[in-house]
């Protein structure tokens, strides 16, 4: 193939993947609201989890509350171990899936749908208790960090190491908690 064919090429595959993992990931613009978080690891979103549940109250631009949001991050983890209930197909996870998550982790930054469930995952309780919420996502980040056996694909992204899955979560739990703030 020559030169300029092949700039092409990959210059068009590029933008491409862009597209399909920012509509897989529901990107219709960033909500004035969104403190665009980033951390690079779990502790690092741990520190921030710690200090919005210390405010004495919370402003949130989310659909969801903030033990729902909490619960659902917590799921997230705990099938990064025991396994996602409803899996894309391979060929998702090898291709789009793929796409996807190499965008989110060259930007840093996940900016998915703040209101999608996981597939198959149990419904999130508009009750839930803030505490509880709080505790579970705590205790499902501390298996992650000492879990030693193999992880599931997840759900979408297919097969990753721990390391990546580290940085998968981290960027899940950024984009979730950047919808809250302490306030004023």
């Amino acid at each position: 193939m020559r030169p300029e064919r092949r700039r092409f090429v990959v210059s068009s595959a590029s933008v491409g993947v862009a597209f399909v993992a920012g509509g897989l990931a529901g990107c219709t613009g960033e909500a004035a609201s969104d403190r665009q978080l980033r951390f690079a690891s779990l502790g690092a979103a741990s520190e921030e989890l710690a200090r919005l549940a210390e405010a004495k109250e919370l402003v949130s631009s989310a659909a969801w509350g903030w033990a729902q949001t909490l619960v659902h991050c917590a799921q997230s983890i705990e099938f990064s171990m025991s396994g996602f209930p409803q899996p894309k197909s391979a060929l998702f996870q090898r291709t789009i899936g793929a796409a996807a998550i190499g965008v989110f982790t060259w930007r840093g930054r996940m900016t998915h749908d703040l209101s999608e469930p996981i597939p198959g995952a149990a419904a999130l309780d508009a009750g839930a208790d803030p505490v509880q919420a709080i505790e579970r996502l705590r205790t499902s980040m501390l298996k992650f960090a000492s879990w030693s056996q193999p992880l599931r694909p997840h759900f979408a992204y297919g097969e990753l190491t721990k390391q990546e899955y580290e940085a998968a979560h981290a960027m899940h739990l950024a984009n979730h908690l950047s919808a809250f703030r302490a306030k004023a």
